[in-house]
């Protein structure tokens, strides 16, 4: 059996996690949970770095030992991957025995080895950051990361050797084109060994929050050996060798692009030190960038993926988190990308599929999927999706595997309307089985295909297909011809409903407005976003309370609406039942005089009053306006 063993950095426990932290997690989950569906032994691991001066000094301003101060922010943080379903194997926390006694090991080895050896460290240092700085990186005698002040700090330390293993890092890394990703970040780790590797500073004196050196308890070590030594403690490295045999190397190493030297520069060199394989991949992904700088607890500039799972729910912020930013590059978050994204792929294109799905074969099949008669119009998508979904997680390209997803989705949804089932309907033509079909399995597939990404809507999508529990299916099973004809479909509500992005009582009755023409010339791709649909007028009555408001019911294709319309002054009620309409119909719902109102039709007004904007012969309802 493949293994695959993916690490996220271990947390720096000094307060709540953010959004940018979410963000390296999710992604790592993704990863896990596609390796686990193509039938590999993954080992997941992620956790805390908990030692160190900012956690001490928190502590001591909260009034409390700096092990009960992190106790509570670990449990914060366990939470909240309990929240996002983070699928790790472990958990590791470096105040665990099980850490300490690796460690301590690791400063004998290479104290005895000669790596490591006493001297004197004098240097600027970042507190919140937990960096020496040279006096030439600072900017404007501040810390070069996080902008704040610095501090003259001399001190005996034990320092470990770096420059005798530059050479065959540097070898290592030209040898091995994956060993750091992406290439811009391997650049500029190559550039960082040519320039000269001091010594580095490995313990301290001047606190005491830490594992204290074996042989020279005065000193504890600092961040480097204790922290990035994580990886082979949980991979059972000096206490079970069989099983850390078949664990190491790591495969993916998944960190930020600001700890990507730590991590391609000082641990290969202590992994080199100790005779060990280095590990295959480290990726340095982009940060998540709110207000032109980075995400950061340092900088002050924090969002709490708690709440946005509260109020958004858990598969639209993972969905936002893997699929906004090119995986590597820097992304710009705000809540109003998150809210277009959501009701753009999940809402529009991904719940409507299903919505519209079910409801025809609910109309045209009695419930049933059909035995196709002909040859399908989605195979060739589906296994071009499957296909590039797998490559570009292989290569971890992971919003380029959401986006192959979307694909196949977006392309049933033009399917619909190219093949107008319909009209199949209307002519009797046999296609419609293999039409409904096709809309079907492409569903199934799809559903198998966001296992790694999403969470609940998997799940949702099988439930409302009538297939079963979703948990046992594999990464193979994406193939398509996986659904069986004849299975009885469950028809739900709404998979994702589309987010009000209004702000509260901007929706009063905004039925009764008239929107003012303009000259402001668009693109074709901003109007593309308006669903414009023919709809039929089945039911037409007074909205209680105004004189002005029509509560209009309508036929969209196989979908029946709610539509709060203004028109009262213009149209007795009767008069417009079995009219054919214009509708928007992807406008957001609102309350509109305790009546949810789902779409707008469309009219125009001059002088002599008010037209409702029609067509000029009969067509089914639900036909777009193009």
């Amino acid at each position: 059996m493949e293994k695959f063993y993916i690490t996220t950095p271990i947390y720096y426990p000094s307060d709540r996690l953010h959004i940018g932290h979410a963000y390296t997690t999710v992604a790592a989950d993704a990863l896990a949970r596609f390796h686990r569906l193509r039938g590999e032994e993954v080992f997941f691991l992620t956790g805390t770095d908990e030692h160190g001066q900012k956690i001490a000094k928190k502590a001591q301003e909260e009034g409390k030992e700096p092990k009960a101060y992190v106790d509570g922010i670990v449990s914060t943080i366990q939470d909240l991957w309990r929240a996002f379903h983070i699928s790790y194997d472990d958990f590791i926390r470096t105040t665990e025995p099980r850490h300490t006694r690796v460690v301590q090991d690791i400063y004998r080895k290479l104290e005895a080895k000669g790596d490591i050896y006493k001297g004197t460290y004098e240097g600027w240092y970042c507190t919140p950051c937990e960096t020496f700085w040279t006096e030439g990186k600072l900017v404007e005698g501040k810390c070069p990361t996080c902008g704040r002040d610095v501090e003259r700090l001399r001190e005996e330390s034990y320092f470990l050797r770096l420059e005798p293993y530059a050479k065959t890092l540097r070898e290592h890394i030209l040898s091995h084109p994956d060993f750091i990703r992406p290439q811009s970040r391997k650049n500029e780790m190559l550039a960082f060994i040519d320039q000269g590797l001091e010594d580095l500073s490995v313990s301290r004196t001047s606190f005491d929050w830490g594992i204290r050196l074996p042989d020279d308890p005065r000193h504890v070590a600092y961040v480097w050996i204790d922290a990035l030594t994580n990886y082979i403690t949980a991979a059972g490295y000096g206490t079970d060798q069989a099983r850390f045999e078949r664990l190491w190397p790591a495969d993916v190493h998944l960190v930020g692009k600001e700890i990507v030297r730590f991590h391609t520069i000082i641990w290969p060199i202590i992994l080199l030190a100790l005779g060990l394989e280095l590990p295959k991949t480290v990726f340095g992904h982009g940060w998540l960038v709110l207000g032109g700088a980075k995400i950061s607890k340092s900088l002050g500039n924090t969002v709490d993926p708690q709440t946005l799972i509260g109020r958004y729910g858990v598969d639209a912020v993972r969905h936002y988190l893997l699929r906004e930013v090119p995986f590597g590059a820097d992304g710009t978050y705000t809540e109003e990308a998150l809210i277009l994204r959501t009701n753009q792929d999940l809402a529009n294109d991904l719940g409507n599929l299903l919505s519209r799905a079910t409801a025809m074969i609910g109309r045209f099949s009695g419930g049933i999927i059909p035995e196709p008669t002909s040859e399908s119009g989605l195979e060739g998508t589906a296994k071009d999706a499957l296909e590039r979904a797998t490559a570009h997680l292989e290569r971890l390209e992971i919003s380029d595997a959401v986006e192959a997803v979307f694909t196949l989705v977006r392309r049933a949804n033009k399917y619909i309307e190219e093949e107008a089932p319909w009209s199949l309907s209307r002519s009797g033509d046999p296609r419609l089985a293999t039409v409904i079909y096709d809309l079907a399995e492409s569903l199934r597939v799809a559903a198998v295909l966001l296992r790694p990404f999403l969470i609940e809507a998997p799940q949702g999508i099988y439930d409302q297909l009538g297939l079963g529990d979703i948990a046992g299916t594999t990464w193979a099973d994406a193939r398509w011809g996986g659904i069986q004809p004849g299975t009885e479909v469950k028809r739900g509500q709404p998979l994702f409903p589309r987010i009000d992005t209004a702000p509260s009582g901007s929706q009063a009755d905004p039925a009764e407005e008239t929107v003012e023409a303009t000259t402001e010339e668009i693109d074709i791709g901003l109007f593309r976003r308006l669903d414009l649909r023919v709809a039929q007028v089945r039911e037409a009555k007074p909205v209680k309370g105004t004189d002005r408001l029509l509560e209009l019911t309508l036929a969209l294709g196989d979908e029946s609406r709610t539509v709060v319309s203004g028109i009262a002054e213009h149209y007795d009620p009767s008069s417009l039942v079995g009219k054919d309409v214009i509708v928007v119909a992807n406008l957001a719902k609102a309350k509109i005089r305790g009546v949810t109102s789902h779409g707008m039709i469309l009219a125009a007004k001059d002088p002599s009053g008010l037209a409702l904007l029609t067509v000029d012969r009969p067509l089914a309802s639900g036909s777009p306006v193009s």
